[in-house]
This record gives structure tokens, C-alpha cells and sequence, in this order.
């Protein structure tokens, strides 16, 4: 199997998806074919309407193409060998027809909308318009790009390992990675509903400060965890409501819901008339690379997640917050803390922020997640793992100055070390029957010095959507016997795990192994690991080979460590020791899952789709971790 091309150069600066790319076009045509060419191996990837596996294979002049058997005539596609999560993708962003060669979004989309029977074409028109939208929204990102950089190189200074340091310089990097591409959905920066202004005006692609809105709610309609609330909390006086300091309490609300969507969600909630929205504007916040969550500038320590009337990653992928995932984050916290507590190596290396505060008002625009990062990172560089192959105002890659920064400029050491961590913490996880969704956004790297030392740490975030193997987890913590922390973190040790856990989602807890070495495998393996792997192998720091060598190599070694001595000795004789789990489903499949996003987030009802989640939906790929190296070295 070919690896996608590299360019020539150990260390190219070409631009990159992050920045305006050049063509014979201009610059905007680049964008678009560039989209084009995603959205295109993205159905492949698929097999969108069997669009791939319904194929014919046509070797020509100039290279491979596919035959589309579409119902009102095929098309052929150019394409290339891929080998990293579908065996090809589009090589170029055309169709050829009968009547001549369809370029450009709505002619290359308009033709290949028969291939959607009649019952699904109301998906692909919302596809479509993501498709537009995304295009639009390309535009203005690499026109407002340029303008960006300079403000946060004057804000944070011109060299972001150097200078951007703790969960304000974080704050930095966000911005930087909110203008890459995401390494599976195409059309990621569309957020339906939104328009330029309120873009520019909230948006992490810019970079902006904001206010907050209150509302103004009674007491005995809000329903809040145990946690306290910042000290900074406004009362109600403090926002312009006088005399409602007993009874009421302020629930902040994001500028962009306040209007219609809100007044819907007071009525909804049964608080039309007794819940107000304040007339002061309060607490100046940024955006996150999540847009929803927001960071107090003058606490940066302290994040609001806050609801949204828009969505992303697909058009059911609404970011609004149902109630429950807020006590499914405080869960899905108290289960991973119990795992650090039982595996004390990870003390010093995994970091968790603090999800146990949150309020809502019965309504999915009216709550709140008050999350608290860990204190003493004011001097470290805190980096999600989707900043990594972004360009900082220098135009470097952002991992190629911290591996100049801390490890000598040795790149391939500093994935070394991160890859060893991501999956001993990972592979720990699932010895217990956990697979969590530490995402590339969910996840960062913490990088400072430690007596003179190079420390790297993980910082993970969104405790909310796990997979766990109830039986694996009630076992393992019968096995391993009772530890003086455990209990604190709501899981007591030495007794089967509740039946629960504390989740309010029933789709968390499962019975078999496969949901968990899914997750495990689409979130640590190819979002975290592989994805990067591949986007470092373009932009020419070495060879794909090497860099899939070294994410096998480390993963077999985290899998070795995990030996059959973490199967349980008690509990159902059905549970296999979970290596040879992980060596059967991962490490030696002929094929492994492969998120289709697309499909369950917008192109099929959840009916046709059979998708439970759409975040959790797959589809099969090529195995790329299987030795010999399928990648040329």
C-alpha cells in the first residue's frame, strides 16, 4: 500500500490547510478544491450510498479512477492510493460524465446527488449547504487569518513555545488549531445559523473578547451539583436585578442565544415570567476551540461551557447541553480519577480538569458547566493535541518549536515520549473496560521542566461520553482489592461497580468488549496518534513509515506491559485478557473502525442510518498499524 505523497524536504514551511493556499485559480479556488477534495474522500471513506464498494476501478494514463454507478449514468473519479482509514481517496476534485469534466462544489455535488435514493436526498441537501457554508467560511478565515496572527503575536508574543505559556497562552494556541481542517469531518468550520458577524464576534478562528448575559432564575427552578461556584459568581443585584438576591440566582447565557432561541427556552422550561434576562452585559470571556466553552480572562483557570443554538460535525451534532451530559461529565471525572488513584505512575502525568460544578434549569439552553483546570501550569506550554501541525505566527509548526524548545529540536523524540504516555494511559484505561473520548481537542500536551527536566504531561478535558465494559470494571476492581482513594471518587474498590456508575446516558455503560476497543481505536489510535503521524509525513518531517513504526512501537509495547496478569481472576469465565482483546481487535485486525461521522451527523436519518450516536457510527478501513509496514519507509 502507497502512503499519501510527501513533499521533498525534511522541514518544508509550505502552507498548509491552516493557511490560503495558492492556484492557478487564486487563492479561494484552492480552498474550495481543496474542500472538494475532502468531501469526496469522505464519502469514499464512507461508502456513502455504496458510492465506493458500488465502483468499478479504472487504471489509466494518468492513474486510477473509480466508476460511479449513479442512477441517471456513471462517473468516473480520479483517485490515489490512501491505506490510513480507507484505501483510497479523490485525487483530484473533478467528475467526468458522459458530456464533459464537472468541477466546483455544485456541479460536482449536484450530479452525484443521485446517488442518494429519494428518502435521503433532504440529508444531502443539508450536506450540501454544510459544503457551501464551509467554502464560505474557508474565505473568511484566510482573509481574517493574517490580521489574527499579528494580534495574538502582539498579545502573546511572536513564538509560541518560547512565549505563549499557561491556560491563557493555551487560550493562543486554540485559535491556531481552530483554523485546521478536522482529521475526519470535511466541512468542520460550518456552524449552521451563524452569520459573519456574530462569526467574527465569538468565534476562536478570531480570537475575540466578549461579555456574557445573565439570566435571572429562581432558586427552586435550578437544579446545581455540590461544587461550589467561583467566588466571582455575580448575584443578581450585581447585573441589575436589585431585591432578587435571596431567591434568585444568575445563570450565564451565551450572547448568541439570547433572543428568540431563549425566550423559546424560558417558555419551554415553564420560566416565562419568572426567569429574566439581565440588562447588564458581565464577566469578559474568550472562545475555546469548542466555541461553546468559554475562558474567564481574568480567571483563565476557569472555563464556561455554555449551549448553543448551532451545530458542528453534522447537523444532528447540536451544541446545545442536555442536562444529563452535565452528570455524565461529573461521572465520567469521579471514574477516571478512581483509575489515576489505582495506577499511581500516571500521578504525575495525566492531569484532569474538574467537571463537578454545573446548573441547569430543565432546559438544554438554560445550564452551565463550570470546569477548573489544575493549578502550577503558569509556566508550562498547554497545547491540545489539534494545535500540533498548526503554524504559529513564525510559520513553523507548532510541534516543531516545542521539540526545538524541549527536546533539542529532536521531533521524533518528543512523539516518542508523547506517543508512550498517550497509550499507557490509554491501554491502562481499557484494562479496566474504560475507553474514554480524549479526543484531539478533548486532550492536550503539558510541556514545562521539572528540576532542569523535560516533563511532558496530558490534559484531558469532557469527561462526558465514555465506553465502559461494566463486567471488565466490576471485575478489575474486585480483582485488584480495595485502596484508600478509591472510595472518595464514587466507585468504591473492592466491590462490583454500580450498575450505573452515576451516568444518566445508558448508551455509556455496555457488555462487551467491542464498543470500548471502538472507541479506543477511533479516538487514541487515529485521532491522537495516526491522524498526526499522517499530517507530519506531508508536510515532509519524516518518512510515514518511520512514523507509523513508531506509533506500533509504541503501542505493542503499552499492550505488552498490560500482559494477561490485568484479566480478571474473577468475575464471568467470557472476559478474555484484555491484550489479547486489544491484539485481536487493533493491533492484528484485518481492518479497523473508522468513524462515518458524515453519514449518522447529517446525510441519513438515525433510522436509516441505525446510528445510536453519531459521534460512535463506523464504518471499516485498512488496518495501517499491520507489520510489515504497509507504509513506504
Amino acid at each position: 500500500m502507497a502512503p499519501p505523497a510527501e513533499p521533498d524536504g525534511a522541514r518544508s514551511r509550505a502552507p498548509g490547510p491552516d493557511g490560503a493556499g495558492e492556484a492557478a485559480g487564486g487563492p479561494h479556488d484552492a480552498l474550495t478544491g481543496d474542500l472538494l477534495l475532502r468531501v469526496l474522500s469522505t464519502l469514499l471513506r464512507e461508502d456513502a450510498y455504496g458510492l465506493r464498494t458500488g465502483a468499478s476501478p479504472e487504471r489509466r494514463a494518468d492513474g486510477d479512477w473509480l466508476r460511479l454507478a449513479l442512477p441517471d449514468g456513471p462517473v468516473s473519479l480520479p483517485v490515489e492510493a490512501d491505506g490510513f482509514q480507507c484505501e483510497v481517496r479523490a485525487r483530484r476534485p473533478v467528475l467526468e460524465a458522459e458530456h464533459g469534466t464537472l468541477a466546483g462544489l455544485g456541479p460536482v455535488l449536484g450530479r452525484l446527488r443521485a446517488a442518494a435514493p429519494p428518502v435521503d436526498r433532504p440529508g444531502f441537501d443539508a450536506f450540501v449547504a454544510e459544503c457551501e457554508q464551509e467554502a464560505a467560511t474557508l474565505r473568511l478565515h484566510a482573509e481574517a487569518r493574517p490580521d489574527v496572527l499579528r494580534q495574538m503575536a502582539a498579545r502573546y508574543g511572536p513564538r509560541p513555545a518560547r512565549h505563549w505559556r499557561g491556560l491563557a497562552g493555551s487560550l493562543a494556541y486554540d485559535t491556531l488549531a481552530a483554523h485546521r481542517d478536522h482529521p475526519v469531518y470535511p466541512t468542520a468550520r460550518a456552524r449552521p445559523g451563524l452569520d459573519v458577524a456574530g462569526l467574527r464576534a465569538h468565534a476562536p478562528e478570531f480570537h475575540p473578547a466578549f461579555a456574557l448575559r445573565w439570566v435571572v432564575v429562581p432558586h427552586a427552578a435550578v437544579r446545581a451539583s455540590s461544587g461550589p461556584l467561583p467566588a466571582w459568581w455575580p448575584p443578581p443585584s450585581a447585573l441589575g436585578h436589585t431585591g432578587a438576591d435571596g431567591d434568585h440566582i444568575a445563570l450565564p447565557v451565551h450572547p448568541l442565544t439570547v433572543g428568540p432561541p431563549l425566550t423559546a427556552a424560558l417558555c419551554e422550561a415553564g420560566l416565562a415570567g419568572r426567569a429574566r434576562l439581565a440588562p447588564r452585559a458581565w464577566l469578559t470571556v474568550r472562545p475555546t476551540l469548542s466555541m461553546r466553552s468559554v475562558a474567564v480572562v481574568d480567571d483563565p483557570a476557569v472555563h464556561l461551557k455554555l449551549p448553543l443554538t448551532t451545530a458542528t460535525l453534522g447537523r444532528r451534532n447540536r451544541r446545545t447541553i442536555k442536562p444529563g451530559t452535565l452528570t455524565d461529565g461529573a461521572a465520567g471525572q469521579r471514574l477516571t480519577a478512581t483509575l489515576l488513584a489505582r495506577e499511581p505512575r500516571f500521578a504525575d502525568s495525566v492531569l484532569l480538569a474538574d467537571e463537578h460544578t454545573y446548573l441547569h434549569a430543565g432546559h438544554e439552553l438554560l445550564a452551565a458547566l463550570v470546569r477548573r483546570y489544575p493549578a502550577g501550569l503558569d509556566q508550562a506550554r498547554v497545547v491540545p493535541l489539534a494545535a500540533l501541525a498548526a503554524r504559529g505566527p513564525d510559520g513553523s509548526l507548532v510541534i516543531d518549536a516545542l521539540a526545538d524548545r524541549f527536546y533539542g529540536g529532536d521531533l521524533l523524540a518528543l512523539l516518542d515520549a508523547y506517543f508512550r504516555l498517550l497509550f499507557d494511559w490509554h491501554v491502562t484505561c481499557f484494562g479496566y473496560g474504560v475507553g474514554l473520548e480524549a479526543h484531539q481537542q478533548n486532550t492536550s500536551l503539558v510541556l514545562d521542566e521539572d528540576a532542569g527536566r523535560t516533563r511532558l504531561r496530558l490534559l484531558v478535558k469532557d469527561h462526558d461520553g465514555p465506553r465502559v465494559h461494566r463486567a471488565r470494571l466490576a471485575a478489575r476492581l474486585a480483582t485488584d482489592g480495595p485502596t484508600a482513594d478509591a472510595p472518595a471518587s464514587g466507585v468504591p474498590g473492592g466491590a462490583p461497580a454500580p450498575q450505573s456508575l452515576g451516568f444518566d446516558d445508558p448508551r455509556i455503560l455496555v457488555d462487551a468488549d467491542a464498543p470500548v476497543a471502538d472507541v479506543f481505536t477511533t479516538i487514541a489510535v487515529h485521532l491522537c496518534a495516526g491522524a498526526l503521524a499522517v499530517e507530519l509525513a506531508r508536510a515532509g518531517r519524516a518518512p510515514l513509515g518511520t512514523l507509523i513504526d513508531l506509533l506500533v512501537d509504541r503501542l505493542t509495547e503499552a499492550i505488552d506491559q498490560l500482559g494477561p496478569a490485568a484479566a480478571p481472576a474473577t468475575g464471568p469465565a467470557a472476559l478474555a485478557a484484555p491484550d489479547a482483546v486489544l491484539r485481536a481487535r487493533v493491533l492484528n485486525a484485518d481492518r479497523l473502525p473508522v468513524k462515518a461521522m458524515v453519514t449518522a451527523g447529517t446525510l441519513l436519518a438515525k433510522e436509516r442510518s441505525g446510528a445510536a450516536d453519531v459521534n460512535k457510527h463506523y464504518v471499516s478501513g485498512p488496518n495501517y498499524l499491520l507489520r510489515p509496514s504497509r507504509w513506504s519507509r
